[in-house]
Parts: C-alpha cells; structure tokens; sequence
C-alpha cells in the first residue's frame, strides 16, 4: 500500500531517468539545504574541502566549507524539480529559463570518486586576456595577463615604462583575477603569442 501524502522523494514512482542537476542556494545555506534534501530522500552530492582561518581572538580553526559555494547537486527526474525547489533556501536549478539543464552523469561521478583523492579548493574562473595578480612564488604581486591555457599556463607581464613583455610559466593555483579583460592591443597581441 502506497502512502497518501508520501514526503521522501525515493517513495514517490519514478518518473523517467535520474540525472544530475545544479541546485543554485543561498549563501552560506548549502549544508543546510543537503540536511533537508537527505530527510526528502533525494541523492545528493556537496563536495567540501578544508580551509583554516584565524579568528581576530589568535584562535585558529578548521572549517568544512562547499567545494562549489552556492550549489548543491541531487540526482533526480527531471519531472520531480518542484520537490526540490520547495526548499526555501533553494533559489532556482540551472539551466535554461523555462527547463533546468542536467550535468553529465560521468562528470559528477568522477568528482564523486576523484575528489576522494586529491585535495582541492575553490579557484576563480580564469579566461585569456584576463588581469592576473601572481599571489605566490618568485614573481609574487606582479600583475599580468593571462595569455594561453592550453597545455601551459602563461601570463604576460608588461613593463609600462619601457614597453616590453615576457611570457613566463605560473601554476594556475598561484594568481587571483584582479580586474576585468583587458581590451588593448597590446593585451590582444599578447594572447595571440
């Protein structure tokens, strides 16, 4: 006999295939909102990773925070999206404005698996042309622009003054965007190298 009024997603029939979609929540809500999602029965998947702070007391302590700030990934039919967005703490799923978009499947079960093995952490997006601060290393604080992706990770670092460049090899973990593309041609020049 089927429950009346059934409140966990996995008593509900299935309605078509399960994928993977991107629950967008409000801040700081994430953990909360996989609690919720846990008691409906839905299959989820909040990555987290470490991060050590200092409190302004001296003390130092160690959080668990979201992998992907703001998101939380369940695995439903795409016809049960209302289930989830029922949650307040839930903005919206991404996608298109009328359909949510689903992620591939391997993606997320290689996440799933793969981030058991590597430590990892939040990185902004990067793009070529972009304004790049180096935070670590030899060349730390120097700014450039991001110039090639593709098997190396280059920035160009200018000398206003005399109007030279040089492309050197920074690992993508050590810089932070520090502004929007740069539009010149001299930054257009220097992607194209």
């Amino acid at each position: 006999m089927r429950p009346q009024n059934p409140t966990r997603l996995s008593d509900l029939p299935e309605d078509g295939p399960r994928h993977w979609y991107a629950a967008y929540t409000k801040p700081c809500h994430e953990k909360r909102v996989a609690e919720h999602l846990e008691i409906r029965g839905v299959d989820l998947f909040l990555p987290l990773y470490r991060s050590t702070r200092r409190w302004n007391n001296g003390r130092t302590v160690t959080l668990e925070r979201p992998l992907f700030p703001n998101y939380v990934f369940v695995h439903i039919p795409a016809s049960r999206r209302v289930r989830v967005l029922e949650l307040s703490s839930i903005l919206s799923i991404a996608g298109t404005s009328r359909e949510p978009t689903p992620l591939p499947d391997e993606d997320i079960e290689r996440l799933r698996s793969g981030l058991l093995q590597v430590n990892a952490e939040p990185h902004p997006v990067l793009i070529v042309g972009e304004r790049v601060r180096i935070r670590r290393g030899p060349l730390e604080g120097l700014h450039g622009i991001i110039s090639r992706l593709k098997n190396q990770f280059r920035v160009v670092l200018t000398l206003d003054l005399i109007m030279k460049s040089v492309a050197v090899e920074v690992c993508a973990d050590d810089t932070e965007p520090v502004g929007e593309p740069e539009s010149s041609y001299r930054a257009m020049a220097a992607c194209a190298h």
